[in-house]
């Protein structure tokens, strides 16, 4: 290992000698510059060193060919600075190699992280493969900007797509992000996707049962020829459960004395409690109890339906409400409580939201609760009340010029 006064004639002319791999030249001038020839003609600028371990380190600077010896040296010098101030190139090196695409972190972290809890990860599945992928795919997780997550957001809303699937979209790349940021995944500190805005959704379905559509569709449902569904439609208005829950429902999850209904598997795969109501007690007080095990399994089957569509679709077609989904009556549950005066915090908490913005989505308020919430400004302020009602009842003022 020669140290030598680097000239460019010499990395021009330098060959590795007969039987040997390579050689090393280790400039005179530049403390830890090493240049390597190689048997096969290969050249190269290296950086030799002591990390801060103690451990001597070998840092690859760049091909000779692509860099001419003063480049080299100033390359040397600054890498030496940082090496002076803790900072490891090697080891920066390091991580850059081990962060994974954005295609191997969803296949080998995400998605079996997400099929152990959530029920809807299908859901995120397909977003995944039909938008995510063909986008970030390649992309090494530290090389996703937040520029590029803002063209794809507002590009899926350029493929004429809906606003909800552009926004579904940013909210899955979001928490995948946010995950590989508390999993410490290396070279990953911050989330690209942070203070990106969700486009405004003015196009949300949204439709509430009166009371007197409720009262008609539970008619409908009684006559139904599916004789479970007259317990299962009044179930989902009167507890606001989502459907799945209502139909795995299981009678050792029910505490009729504490009137509580222990969820076992939401969507957000934890456990939550809902309270029973008198309506909901007469509801199960009354209802067949044939079966120990589910509270309103299929007579055919004796296990949970697997869908009740056809009979639902029936019956809401005879009660005149082909537009009300059965998800719906989770919304018009949380209308019913807000119309009654329950704040938005009890209504989140028996829904089972995480967060107080979702319960805003579903508290609707009725255009009678509105009109009422109008009326009362004029008793609390009496001077509108006292404004003339036509302009003949105005007295004419006249103003000297």
């Amino acid at each position: 290992m020669p140290v030598v006064t680097l000239t460019a004639n010499l990395i021009r002319t330098a060959s590795c000698p007969p039987g040997k791999g390579k050689v090393d030249y280790f400039d005179d001038r530049r403390t830890g510059l090493l240049f390597e020839v190689r048997a096969s003609g290969g050249k190269t600028w290296y950086l030799r060193y002591t990390d801060a371990r103690g451990a001597q380190r070998q840092h690859r600077i760049a091909n000779a060919s692509d860099m001419p010896l003063d480049q080299a040296r100033k390359a040397a010098t600054e890498l030496r600075g940082q090496i002076a101030q803790g900072h490891d190139p090697s080891e920066q090196k390091a991580i850059l190699r081990s962060v994974p695409t954005f295609a191997d972190f969803m296949a080998e972290r995400y998605m079996p992280f997400v099929k152990g809890y959530k029920k809807s990860w299908v859901s995120d599945d397909c977003y995944n493969r039909n938008h995510l992928l063909p986008v970030f795919g390649k992309k090494h997780l530290d090389e996703i900007t937040k520029h590029d997550v803002i063209a794809f957001h507002h590009g899926v809303k350029a493929k004429g797509l809906a606003l909800g699937t552009a926004n579904r979209c940013l909210i899955l790349l979001r928490y995948a992000m946010n995950l590989a940021v508390r999993w410490e995944i290396p070279g990953i500190t911050k989330n690209p996707t942070k203070d990106v805005p969700l486009f405004e959704d003015t196009n949300k379905k949204e439709r509430y049962l009166t009371e007197a559509e409720a009262q008609v569709l539970y008619c409908a449902v009684k006559a139904s020829v599916n004789p479970m569904l007259q317990y299962i439609i009044p179930m989902l208005i009167l507890t606001g459960a989502r459907k799945r829950e209502v139909l795995d429902a299981k009678w050792e999850e029910f505490d009729l004395e504490r009137r509580q209904w222990r969820v076992s598997v939401t969507k957000a795969g934890k456990p939550r409690y809902v309270p029973l109501s008198d309506g909901v007690m007469n509801l199960l007080t009354t209802m067949p109890r044939e079966h120990r095990i589910w509270v309103f399994p299929n007579p055919k089957t004796l296990k949970p339906y697997v869908s009740i569509f056809c009979t639902w679709n029936t019956a809401r077609n005879a009660a005149g409400l082909a537009d009300v989904r059965i998800h719906d009556l989770r919304h018009s549950f949380a209308s019913f409580l807000v119309n009654a005066g329950r704040s938005l915090y009890e209504v989140q908490k028996i829904l089972g939201h995480t967060q107080i913005k979702t319960t805003q989505r579903y508290a609707h308020l009725s255009q009678d609760t509105l009109i009422e919430a109008a009326n009362a400004v004029p008793f609390a302020l009496t001077v509108p009340m006292l404004m003339p009602k036509r302009i003949g009842d105005v007295r004419l003022v006249q103003i000297a010029p």
